[in-house]
Order: C-alpha cells, then sequence, then structure tokens
C-alpha cells in the first residue's frame, strides 16, 4: 500500500518545502504546547504550595503569550498543510483529464461515466483530505508521544514507564485495524463508482426511461447499489466503532494508573504535587493526539483506497504516439488495407480486408447491422488499431504517422453525433476554433443546416442543450457533418451521418456534398443504397468479410448480397411502378 503514495510522488514532490515549512512550525506548536505542563507545576509548587503569590502573574502571562503564539503558528501551519494538499490535487486532477483524454477508444467500452467521474471527485478529494490533514495528524501524534515521554522520564521514570508499558498494546491494534479496514474501504470506493455510474447512466436515459414506464424498475434499482454502498459504509462505521473506544480504554486506564501511582509516590514523598499534576497534563495532551489515531487511520487508508484507483487510471497504457519522429506530414488521401483482421474478444469482427481507395475516390460501405462497417473506418484515424494486417496511409503505415496530425486531416461524422453544451457556432467551429464567420455557414449551408440555424431565437449563437437536447435528431446530424465538413479534411467518413434526416433532405445534402467530396477520399457508411450507389467502389460486408466490390451497376448486375438489399429497399417502388402508381418526387431523385 505505501507503493500508492510512491507511484504518486511526481504530484507532491514539488510542493514538499510547503510540507516541511508546515511540519516546521507544527514542531513549534507542539512544544508550546507540552510547556504548558511545565508552567503549571511551577504554578503549583510556588504559588500554591510554595505562597509566592507574587510569581502567580508573569506565570498566568507567559501561559497566554505561550497560548497566543501557539495559535499563529496552528494557524500558519494548518494554511500550508492545505496549501500543500490543494496543489498536489489540483495537479493530479489536471493529469487525470489529460490522462482520460489521451485513452484509446477501446478504454471507453470497458468503463462507466459515473464511475470515472467518482474517481475524479470523490476519491480525489481523499486523496487531497490526506495531504492536507493527515500527514500533519501523523506528525502531531508522533512528536506529542516523542516530547512527551521524554518529558515524562525527566519528571518520574517510574510513572513514564508505566504509561509506556500500555503503547505496544497500541501499536497492534492500530496494525490489526487498518489490516481489516482497508479492505473495507475498497469496497466503499467500489459500491459509490456504481451507484454514481447508475445515477449518470438513468439521467442520461430519462426520456428512455419514461417512455417505457420504467421509474419503478430505475429506482430499485438504484436503492439495491444505494444500499450496496449504504453497507460498506456501515461496515467500515462497525469496525472503526471498535477500535475508537478501546483506544480511548487503554488511554483512561493509563491515566488511572498514573493517579494510583502518582499519588502513592506524593503520600510516600518521593514524588511533590507540582510535578503530579505536570505529568498528568502531559498525559491529557498525549491522550487527545492517540484518540485521533483512528480518525488518522481511516483517513490514511481511505486515501490509500483512493490513491490505488486513481493509479488504474493513470497507469493504463497510453494512446498517445511512442515518439515525436514520427511522420506528420499532409495527407494525400491514398488509404490501402493489406489482410486487415481486427479481434475483439476472442471474437474477430473484421477478416481479411483488402482493398485500395486512391485520392478522391468514394468508398462505400454496405451491410446488415454488426457487418464490421464501423470498425474498418475507425482503423483509418487509428480510433483502433488491427489486430493483424496494416493499414496504409499514402503508402506509409498508419502507426507511422501522428495520430494528432493524421486526425486533424481526418473529418468524421457520426451515426450519433455529439454536441457539447454550448452554442451551435461553437459546435460547429469545434475542430477549428478561430474559423471565420462566412466558413462556418458555408459548411452549414452544404450541410443543409443553415435554414433551421437561422430561423433559431439567437441563430448561430443559441445555446445547445446537454447531447444536443433541444435538437432534432436530424438536425444534429446536420450541425456533425458541418462540423466534419469544416475541418477541410483530406479524407472524410460519413458513418450513416443522414440517417436521421429524411430522404428529400438526405438528396439535398448529398447533392451538396457532391462539391465537398471532389478532390478528397470520402468513405461513406450507408443503410440506404440510395446514399452511397455514386460510389467508385462500394464494398459490400457480411460477417466482417468483404463478399462483394463493385459499382452500383456491377453489383446489381451480380445478383449477390447487395441486389437482394437493393430489393427489399424499393419492392415498394418497384411494385407502384408495375401497377402504374406515381412514385413521390423525392424518391425518384434517390433511385436515378
Amino acid at each position: 500500500m505505501e507503493g500508492v503514495y510512491r507511484r504518486l510522488s511526481r504530484f507532491y514532490r514539488p510542493y514538499l518545502r510547503l510540507l516541511y515549512v508546515s511540519l516546521g512550525l507544527l514542531v513549534l506548536t507542539t512544544a508550546l504546547q507540552l510547556a504548558y505542563p511545565y508552567l503549571l507545576k511551577m504554578i503549583v509548587n510556588r504559588v500554591v504550595i510554595g505562597h509566592h503569590f507574587q510569581a502567580l502573574l508573569p506565570l498566568s502571562a507567559a501561559i497566554l503569550l505561550a497560548s497566543m503564539v501557539k495559535g499563529v503558528f496552528n494557524f500558519s501551519q494548518a494554511y500550508l498543510a492545505q496549501v500543500f494538499g490543494s496543489k498536489t490535487a489540483f495537479d493530479l486532477r489536471n493529469a487525470l483529464y489529460k490522462k482520460l483524454n489521451h485513452q484509446p477508444f477501446s478504454y471507453y467500452d470497458n468503463v462507466h461515466t459515473g464511475d470515472l467521474m467518482s474517481r475524479m471527485t470523490a476519491d480525489l478529494d481523499a486523496f487531497r483530505m490526506f495531504f492536507a490533514f493527515g500527514i500533519n495528524n501523523l506528525m502531531s501524534l508522533g512528536l506529542t508521544v516523542v516530547l512527551g515521554i521524554s518529558m515524562m522520564l525527566t519528571m518520574n521514570w517510574i510513572l513514564a514507564l508505566v504509561l509506556t508499558a500500555l503503547m505496544p498494546i497500541l501499536a497492534v491494534t492500530a496494525i490489526r485495524f487498518d489490516r481489516q479496514l482497508h479492505p473495507v474501504f475498497q469496497a466503499v470506493r467500489r459500491t459509490l463508482g456504481n451507484l454514481n455510474s447508475g445515477v449518470q447512466e438513468n439521467l442520461m436515459g430519462m426520456r428512455t426511461v419514461k417512455s417505457f414506464a420504467k421509474e419503478s424498475f430505475e429506482i430499485d434499482k438504484f436503492n439495491e447499489r444505494n444500499d450496496a454502498y449504504y453497507g460498506a459504509n456501515m461496515q467500515a462505521t462497525k469496525l472503526w466503532r471498535k477500535f475508537f473506544p478501546f483506544i480511548e480504554l487503554v488511554g483512561n486506564i493509563g491515566v488511572v494508573l498514573i493517579l494510583m501511582v502518582g499519588g502513592w509516590l506524593v503520600m510516600s514523598s518521593h514524588m511533590n504535587l507540582g510535578d503530579l499534576v505536570a505529568f498528568l497534563s502531559v498525559v491529557w495532551y498525549m491522550i487527545w493526539p492517540m484518540s485521533q489515531l483512528g480518525f488518522f487511520l481511516n483517513n490514511w487508508t481511505q486515501a490509500t483506497a483512493a490513491g490505488e484507483r486513481l493509479l488504474e487510471i493513470l497507469e493504463y497504457p497510453d494512446d498517445l504516439d511512442a515518439s515525436d519522429e514520427q511522420i506528420s506530414q499532409s495527407v494525400q488521401g491514398k488509404v490501402e488495407f493489406r489482410n486487415v483482421g481486427v479481434k475483439m474478444g476472442d471474437k474477430w469482427v473484421l477478416s481479411d480486408i483488402n482493398f485500395t481507395a486512391e485520392p478522391g475516390q468514394t468508398i462505400a460501405l454496405l451491410g446488415l447491422t454488426g457487418a464490421g462497417k464501423t470498425t474498418l473506418t475507425s482503423l483509418i484515424a487509428r480510433f483502433r488499431d488491427a489486430t493483424e494486417g496494416e493499414v496504409l496511409i499514402d503508402g506509409i503505415p498508419i502507426r507511422s504517422w501522428n495520430r494528432h496530425a493524421l486526425r486533424s486531416q481526418v473529418g468524421v461524422a457520426f451515426q450519433d453525433p455529439f454536441l457539447f453544451s454550448t452554442t451551435i457556432f461553437a459546435n460547429i467551429a469545434y475542430g477549428r476554433p478561430h474559423a471565420k464567420v462566412e466558413d462556418v455557414r458555408r459548411a452549414a449551408a452544404i450541410a443543409d443546416a443553415a435554414e433551421f440555424i437561422d430561423e433559431l431565437p439567437e441563430g448561430y449563437m443559441t445555446l445547445v442543450g446537454e447531447r444536443g437536447m433541444g435538437l432534432s435528431g436530424g438536425q444534429k446530424q446536420r450541425v456533425a457533418l458541418a462540423r466534419a465538413i469544416l475541418l477541410n479534411p483530406s479524407i472524410l467518413i460519413l458513418d450513416d451521418a443522414t440517417s436521421a434526416v429524411d430522404m428529400e433532405t438526405e438528396y439535398e445534402i448529398q447533392q451538396a456534398l457532391q462539391k465537398v467530396m471532389a478532390g478528397r477520399t470520402t468513405f461513406i457508411i450507408a443503410h440506404r443504397i440510395s446514399s452511397l450507389k455514386r460510389a467508385d467502389q462500394i464494398l459490400v460486408l457480411d460477417g466482417g468479410r468483404i463478399v462483394e466490390r463493385g459499382t452500383h451497376e456491377e453489383l446489381l448486375a451480380s445478383h449477390g448480397l447487395y441486389r437482394h438489399i437493393f430489393d427489399m429497399q424499393f419492392q415498394d417502388f418497384a411494385s407502384m411502378n408495375d401497377s402504374g402508381e406515381t412514385a413521390q418526387t423525392g424518391t425518384e431523385g434517390h433511385i436515378g
């Protein structure tokens, strides 16, 4: 467990000076605190017993002055400790967020957003609390015990031995407590992550929940996760409640023993009353930090469990390029797949993929759901890497390209577009934040989004709700398409990017895209044959393999899977033509 703090040392090492100054002030604070027993001893022996009342005023003034100085030191050391913890957490938070942004696509296939949020907030805060308070508490405990025992030995070695005899009991108890508490707090952190994941997922899918009237089901599911989190917390509380009373009991036993033995020493004239009062005062100063040992172990164990969860993110293999020397030249647009295969888990989702797309060509991908179309295009921008074979851009293996340089020249419009909670203008200009207004408007016009944007209350400055709330599915797709167009990429990937628009709008977008696609390599994934029949090459996928390839006319003539899909899509139209009925204009435009 100690390795957690060593592996995270790069975040707190730059601020150790703050910690050292804080601990230095803590030493002075502890020393002033332990000066009180000597002052009390002098008051009892000189004023109460010796009747030197003239010494009462200076001794009282000394106690008041010590209290004031101690207060200043205490505030300063606590403030510096807070700064130390906050700066460490600040750097750690930035590193976590940066790391999450550089994780590979596959990472997000296996994690829950709510759990990541829990790590970024609750776990990080537990780690911060330990650095802001826990280290100082431990140091305070150690200093108080060491200085306190030293003072006791100078006052009366017999009473000091009586008290130190109880120390091994406390040490063994603390070790056993920590061993039991650590796995419990791991469960607390894990169940909290599951709870947050459930809340996040439910809120994001609230429309679906309500449309299926599943409110009660989701509430029950939340109650189960909440109960698991509550149970883990209660288990930790029970362990802590067993430990804390025992520590208090040992402390009280020590006080009773000191009173018994000390009282006998005073009555037998082996010790004066002032020394006993001073000794008891030191004991009470030691009992308080010792009673806080439970709080410290609680804080330390939570921080350790939290640190382990943070390290799971920080030490996950990067999606960054291994070297700055990788190729980052301009992309011309030639794409080659050579014996490419992709394996996910135990299943091959792509196998033996071979084709070449020359610069400026349009390649269409068609196939039933799960055929591997999206996986294939995800290899072009290195969203994923091939398990076998290789993908080449302009004749260069794609693994040699700098990811950032490559992705800046590959525009992607997804079937399920994501829009940020900002203005429509900012969403379109996301890939080119400094784009001119006229360029943004031109991209929106090509994507057939300009008209509906101009009708919005604030036009391009209209704020979009979370994940594009407030816009229809088709409107979101058109904004996302404009975003890809504005990037002016050498390679354009349209992943069923017009599936949510009506056929007439799709036709108008396709006509506008002809100009955009000219001179750039374009990959089109579509379920409507009308969206891809003008492609230079159509690849038909089935079961992760290319089963047919050719132009629209060639594939129709082959009477294979492509012709089968074509017949299914247009059988109604064909039946209407056979009966002499007139097809709608928009549909005719698609069949052409």
